[in-house]
């Protein structure tokens, strides 16, 4: 007799996130034979001198378990990385760690350095895996929301931040260039943020995959560890996935000092204990050598191009669209195309779901319906993500399929 079958046992700090939106949209996606634009990885390989770098580093015999903390050279590279990007003289082995990705080191972040009961302060939209990183480490988030101005620019309402801010604040999740809004924080926000950690004795867990993607001279990457009394209350993190577009290689790192370092080791050593050994040493490569920079120049003024051409196609599709400053994600409000198609959710107004949906289904262009990221959903239905990492050949069949469906 067979039996029936069993519900899924999900613990129950996990069980209110479901399924991630990326494996969501891409499974769609792939039903309808779309375009995706959805899911932030380039549709072109990484370059050819880190792909012989990692196969050299297999056939060289570098093929057992690193130390924890990461491959002596990779640490150093990463420490001269942060130095030529203007940061301070780095400890690589006592202030570096490697992870398995930023993902793995965003998780040891929350795990090694918050309490259960803890409240840390998250800019929204935000990357999905925040909130099911606090909490599994039993911490609350409170959110505070990214609004576009008139200009065009997300920003923060200062009396919003100070007032998520509480006795129990202990961190802050800064991700800077943000994704998905394509935000860079100024120079003069960041000073905001520190003065509130400072005030509160709260530690930044700072996300900057995005480092070296940003287009305007005017407004570039700030960290904020660089900002007066926070390098000591700043674990930043980044990795090697988007600025050498070989996002499968999960290569990520923690720069902190040594008592916010000892925390992420903690947990680090069992979630993953080290990261692929192979993939250091190519990553050490990439990190520390002219052709690294060489590629980062290229790969930027071909991402400034890319990012100018589907703005342009967007807005004359007749999307409100919101420029990025920095990564490979564009925002875009659909109301004006959604109310012209009668596409409204259930609430009676437009819904990223619903367009997202449309666009899959009749234009065949995958995006990501961004509410997912709000607290506040209704924060995000009237906008959609589109991200521009891929070939032009990619875009221009994406627009062209767009332009079609909605003519």
């Amino acid at each position: 007799m067979t039996s029936a079958p069993r519900a899924p046992r999900v613990s129950s700090s996990l069980r209110p996130f479901g399924t991630s939106i990326f494996a969501e949209i891409t499974a769609l996606a792939v039903r309808h034979s779309s375009i995706n634009l959805s899911q932030g990885f380039p549709d072109f390989d990484a370059p050819e001198f880190l792909k012989r770098a990692l196969a050299d580093a297999v056939a060289g015999g570098h093929n057992q378990y690193a130390r924890t903390q990461g491959v002596p050279k990779l640490n150093e590279a990463i420490a001269g990385w942060w130095r030529r990007a203007g940061g301070r003289e780095l400890d690589p082995h006592a202030e570096i760690t490697v992870t398995s990705g930023c993902t793995e080191a965003l998780a040891a972040c929350c795990l090694g350095l918050l309490e259960r009961g803890d409240e840390a302060v998250v800019f929204e939209p935000y990357y999905d895996a925040y909130p099911p990183d606090l909490a599994m480490a039993g911490a609350t988030m409170r959110a505070v929301t990214l609004r576009p101005s008139d200009r065009g620019v997300f920003g923060f309402d200062a009396a919003e931040l100070r007032g998520a801010f509480g006795a129990r604040t202990r961190a802050v999740i800064l991700n800077t260039p943000h994704n998905p809004t394509g935000k860079v924080f100024t120079r003069e926000e960041l000073g905001q943020i520190a003065a509130l950690c400072i005030e509160h004795d709260a530690i930044v867990i700072a996300d900057e995959v995005y480092e070296r993607l940003t287009f305007d001279p005017a407004r570039g990457h700030v960290s904020i560890a660089s900002l007066p009394g926070m390098a000591e209350r700043t674990v930043t993190l980044s990795s090697l996935g988007k600025t050498f577009s070989a996002t499968g290689l999960k290569i990520g790192w923690a720069v902190a000092p040594p008592h916010l370092t000892a925390g992420v080791r903690a947990a680090h050593q069992f979630l993953t204990y080290a990261t692929n050994t192979p993939t250091q040493h190519g990553a050490a490569l990439a990190l520390s050598g002219d052709q690294g920079e060489a590629y980062v120049r290229e790969l930027l003024a071909t991402y400034a191009a890319r990012r100018r051409f589907l703005c342009d196609a967007l807005a004359d599709l007749g999307f409100g669209v919101v420029e990025p400053e920095g990564t490979y994600f564009i925002m875009a409000d659909h109301t004006a195309l959604s109310e012209r198609l009668g596409l409204l959710g259930d609430h009676g107004a437009p819904d990223d779901f619903a367009f997202c949906r449309w666009l899959i289904e009749h234009a065949g262009v995958a995006t990501i319906p961004p509410s997912v990221f709000y607290d506040d959903k209704a924060e995000g239905r009237k906008l959609l993500r589109f991200a521009f990492c891929k070939r032009q050949e990619t875009l221009d069949e994406a627009v062209g399929r767009m332009r079609q469906a909605l003519a």
